[in-house]
Parts: structure tokens; sequence; C-alpha cells
């Protein structure tokens, strides 16, 4: 079988490279020994479908000191179905990132783990090992599909979880690549299986399409050919009423549907959602997936399979900023895309299922599976797993991953479920997470549990602001304006990135913080708590020296128009962009942000124990000494 694309057009140096590439292998296989501490411009091109990144170190500091040799290490990324970490590939990363990378490891919001900080001669070791202990790096870049996302619950209860999960596998597996070319790179040809593919799966990849248009163009690759696809491609699979995969920012997303004996009758689908874009280009765009029907079970890889052929067959190959799914979603809308994918995919799609609607929800905390075992929750701010003075994540991870051998689920929104917990166990369990300052999730200040960022600086070559290390800092910074104005109380989704591209989904969140320029960044207002809706931009470059002056006009307009019980977000999607903007500017600070007559100042001596516990109250809410006693009298006295 030949590879032919449709609409053979000009192509960009990548596209000619895959195509060259002999299906992935060239020219990593010749560089990887070649002496040298980093792959050229070809080869990471192609590294990138074997799971890892080359980063240059772009700490800010460091790059002012002219003269210095780049110093070149590699990212590398996990495989991870539905989240899912066997407890001896947990150990197996953990001793990686201390041998060979930066000892932390990096939860991402697609439910895999990264290792930053590998050096190029040691790549394929670690490569191996990760393999040889249940796990897998292929397939989690690149322009292939990608990691695929299932809520991390294991509810044993709720047969439309296990569904999730399953389908989560059998997905990865159905569109993960043929060639060997992982095997014959990292593992000198040894094919290291930890359980066989499912026979419909098999089946399934390997059958040709019933639609005029072909969806198997290869014998290699059936559905990639030589070229695999113009970019990246996202799946996720939800259950109804629980948006913690964020469906609709996934290039195709699927929701379980279940008949009345709880038995598997097919998914609704969504299709074109995405979220990358550039500053200052109208031509990228962010996008929220549509639905376009139900489909049986018995169909799903032949509907899935048409519909990356579509993106396969359509995507731009020529402009790679405009290569996503979601363009041609945007540029056909759903009729044409319809009329298309019957091509690929002739049977017509059924009315979608009714579903509730959609709830983002962490799983922090305990939680009973529903078969007499219990998981916890654990927060894992900004995704990173390391061991600081006043957290010992990584060391609580790993001491109980040792003792309990229990499995690991990571999240899509960067924390991890620990699971399979029997109930004579918790208390050891909750015992070490103690010990080792883990919060529990009703210490956490509420900003920091439902906030994300992306790594950033100093590993991330296309950063241009602060992200990671920042948003701490932030994130106090708006509690104590929040505290001042009389809104302690409240919270929302927050989320930072530094550049536009999009990796922690800010386009999503309530108050959002792009990268634009160093130090200064791009924000999005009013997208919804449950992910639900997309923010809109409001201001193009906020400097983070000017954050109080710019957040506190929409702070008090929201404290003091807000409907009952209305959310930051909704409430600045329900006023629009441009009303809050004229709102901003017409703003004069007020000389007693609470709006209460200025108090006069009495003197009042507290014991020395009293002042200690203050102290350290300011310290942990960023607030000022006056307002955190102002707080404990009002609750205290009423």
């Amino acid at each position: 079988m030949t590879n032919t694309l449709i609409n053979p057009v000009k192509v960009s140096k990548v596209e000619v490279l895959k195509q060259k590439s002999n299906f992935l292998r060239g020219p990593i296989d010749t560089e990887l020994n070649d002496g040298n501490p980093f792959f050229s411009q070809d080869g990471l091109q192609i590294l990138k479908f074997h799971g890892s990144y080359q980063q240059k170190y772009r700490d800010l500091d460091k790059a002012k000191n002219k003269g210095e040799e780049a110093q070149y290490t590699m990212m590398l990324r996990t495989r991870s179905p539905g989240g899912v970490i066997p407890w001896q590939l947990y150990l197996a990363l953990d001793k990686l990132c201390d041998k060979y990378g930066n000892h932390t490891l990096r939860a991402t919001t697609r439910q895999g783990f990264q290792i930053h900080g590998i050096l190029k001669e040691n790549l394929k070791t670690v490569i191996a090992d990760i393999t040889r202990n249940m796990g897998s790096t292929v397939g989690a870049c690149g322009d292939i599909n990608r990691n695929v996302m299932a809520p991390a619950v294991p509810f044993k209860n709720k047969p439309e979880y296990a569904y999730a999960r399953e389908y989560a596998v059998k997905i990865a597996d159905f569109l993960a690549p043929q060639a060997g070319a992982y095997y014959d790179i990292w593992l000198d040809g040894e094919v290291a299986v930890t359980s066989s593919e499912d026979r419909e799966v098999v089946e399934a990849r390997n059958r040709q399409g019933k639609g005029s248009a072909k969806t198997n163009i290869s014998d290699v690759e059936p559905i990639y050919g030589t070229q695999y696809l113009p970019r990246k491609f996202k799946i996720a699979i939800a259950v109804a009423g629980d948006n913690s995969v964020d469906l609709y920012t996934n290039d195709l997303a699927l929701v379980v549907i279940t008949d009345a004996q709880n038995q598997l009758e097919g998914f609704n689908v969504y299709v074109g959602g995405g979220l990358g874009r550039a500053h200052n280009n109208d031509a990228t765009i962010v996008r929220m997936a549509d639905c376009i029907g139900f489909v049986p079970v018995a169909e799903i890889y032949d509907a899935i399979k048409a519909i990356v052929a579509v993106q396969r067959d359509y995507g731009d190959r020529h402009n790679r900023r405009h290569s996503r799914f979601k363009h041609i979603l945007h540029e056909w809308g759903v009729d044409k895309f319809m009329q298309v994918l019957r091509e690929y995919y002739p049977t017509p799609l059924a009315p979608a299922r009714e579903l509730p609607a959609f709830k983002y929800q962490d799983y922090l905390g305990w939680h009973e599976q529903g078969d007499g075992k219990y998981f916890v929750g654990v927060s894992i701010e900004n995704g990173r797993v390391s061991d600081r003075k006043d957290l010992q994540l990584k060391t609580a991870l790993r001491e109980i991953s040792e003792t309990f051998h229990h499995d690991f689920v990571l999240t899509p929104n960067h924390n991890l479920l620990i699971t399979e917990v029997a109930a004579d166990e918790k208390d050891a369990i909750q015992k070490i997470l103690d010990r080792c300052g883990v919060l529990a999730p009703d210490k956490i200040d509420s900003l920091v549990r439902y906030s994300m960022a992306c790594p950033a600086f100093p590993t991330c070559g296309l950063a241009i602001a602060e992200s990671e290390r920042i948003l701490p800092s932030i994130l106090a910074r708006i509690r104590k304006l929040l505290v001042r104005l009389g809104l302690q109380d409240e919270t929302f989704i927050t989320r930072m990135t530094g550049c536009p591209n999009g990796c922690a989904r800010p386009y999503m969140a309530e108050l959002a913080f792009v990268g634009s320029a160093a130090d200064e960044y791009q924000i999005w207002l009013g997208g919804s708590f449950d992910s639900t809706r997309l923010a809109q931009p409001y201001v193009q470059r906020l400097h983070v020296d000017n954050l109080e002056k710019g957040l506190e006009p929409l702070f008090v307009y929201f404290r003091n128009e807000r409907q009952a019980s209305e959310s930051f977000g909704d409430f600045c999607d329900r006023k629009g962009i441009e009303d809050l903007r004229q709102f901003a500017e017409t703003y004069v600070p007020e000389e007693n942000p609470k709006g209460k007559r200025k108090d006069v100042r009495h003197r009042v001596t507290l014991s020395g124990k009293s002042y200690e516990l203050l102290k350290k109250a300011v310290d942990a809410q960023g607030a000022s000494m006056k307002d955190i006693v102002e707080l404990a009298l009002e609750k205290y006295l009423g």
C-alpha cells in the first residue's frame, strides 16, 4: 500500500524530514552516539516522537553572563494513558531523576511525568529503564496522538469510570506508532511487552474504513503513513458530569454513555478543541470542542480513525502555526466537517445523548473506592515533586511506594492519587504525609489548590516569562489584596503560562496570566470554574510590579456589583471585557477599600506567644497583622 496524502501542496521542512526519517529512526540513530552533547535541529524534531525534548538551560540570571557555553539537556515525558503509574515505574522514575536528572519529577497537565536535566549520553539508559519498569515514552510528544486522558479516580462501584480508563488504554494503543523505531533505537530491537494488545484494537487498526476515502494509507504505519500528522493530536475520555479532564480543550473528546444496566453503549463525541496560540497573530486561535453526536461502542475505533484521517489529509502541512485540528473546524464549520467525515466514516452519527452539567473536581483528600478500599488525593503545587524545607513530597511518595506497593494515578490538573489503600493502611499513609508536611486539602489556600502553572524558565525553550517559579508569590499577593478588599473568602481558578502556547490551559481559567515579555503578562478573564467556557483577553501586558494596581479595580467591581453567589469568572463573563476595562479606566482607589469609615488606631499589647502566632499567620496568609486580627475578632465576637 502506498502512502498518499490528499492535497499534495507545498510542505514545511519538518514534513520533509519526517518523510525521510525511515519511520522516525533517522537522524536519531546516527546522532545518538556521535560524541556531541546535543542533537541537531533535524534530530530534535524526530526526538520528540520518542517522548523527549532537547532543552537549553535558560535561567534569566545565567543568560546575562555572556560567553558561557550552552548547557544542553533532555526532558523526557512518560506515556501514561489515564495517568496510571505502576508503583514499580514510580520508584524507577524517582531513582532516575536523582541519578540522571535534576532530582525532581514534574507531573504534567496530561497525566504523565517529566524528568528534566538528562544528558544526551544518558538518554538511552533512562528510556530503557523506564520501558523495562512498565513505562513508555513513545508518543508522549511529536506529531501523533499524545497521552490519552481519563478521570483519575478508581471508583469500583461506578462502571463508567472503569470504561473511561479501559478505553484510554485501548485508544492509546490503537493510535500508537507501529514502525518499531522506538525499540530499535532505545532497546536495541528488544520489544518490552507488559501486556498484549487487545485483539479488537489490532483488528480495528489494520482494517480499511468503509468510506470512499482511505483511512489506512501505509503497510508500516496504517493510520499515520510516512509523514504522520501535521501536528500533535490530543484525546480525552470523560464521564458524564465530571470535567476533571478539561474535555473541551481536546482535539477529540469522548464521553462515556452507559445503559440502565451500567453496560457501555457508546460515546458522545466532541471535536476541534485546542488552546495553543501566538501573540499578535490573529490566525492562531483558542477554541472549545463541538459535540457532533453519538457513536456506539462497536463503531468507536472506525469513527476515531476517520476523524484522525481528516486531520492527517486536510491539516496544514506548510504553516505549523496553522496545522492543529481546531483550524479545520474553525474554518470549515461543523457542517462541512461532517460532510468530509462521511467520506471516511459513512455511517451517520446519531444525536448526542443528553448529559448533566459538567463540574470540575480535583478529588483531593480521602475517598472510598466503592470496594472497601480507599484512595487519597495529594496536591502537587505546580506539578513539581521535590523535597524542600517545609515539604518533603518526594520523600513521602517514595516511602509510600516502597512500603505499600500501591499504584499512583496522575490527574489532569497535576495532582496525584494513591490508590487501592486498605482500611488498615490509612493511618500509616496519613502519618507519612503529615510527617513530610503534605497538607490536607482544607489546609491548602484555595487559590493555590485550584491553580496551575507550566514549567517555563529555566528549561522550556519557548518561555517568554516566568511561570512555575513565580506563581506562588503572585498568588500570595492576590490573596493579600483580596483580604484587604474584604474578599478573603473568595477563590477562583488561576492559571499561568510563560508563553501563549497554553500548556497549563490558561484560556479556560477565571483569571489567567500568559507570558508576553520578561516580567509581563497578558491577562485573560471570564473562564468558568468548571472549564466549560473560554476566557477572553483583557490586558495585553501587565508588569508584575503593577499586579495590585491592575487587579484591584476588577476585584472592587466584583465585590460591589456581583450577584448572589456569583463567581469571579461568571461575573467577568456577564459584564464583558469592555465593561471591565471601562470601570478600570475610571477607577479611583478607595481610601478605605472595605467601604467603612477610617478607623481610629488603638494600641493593644499582646503576649509573646500570641505575637509569634500572629507573625506565623502573616507569613502563611500574606495578609497584614491588622487584617488578621480584625478578621479573627469579627468571627469570634460575631
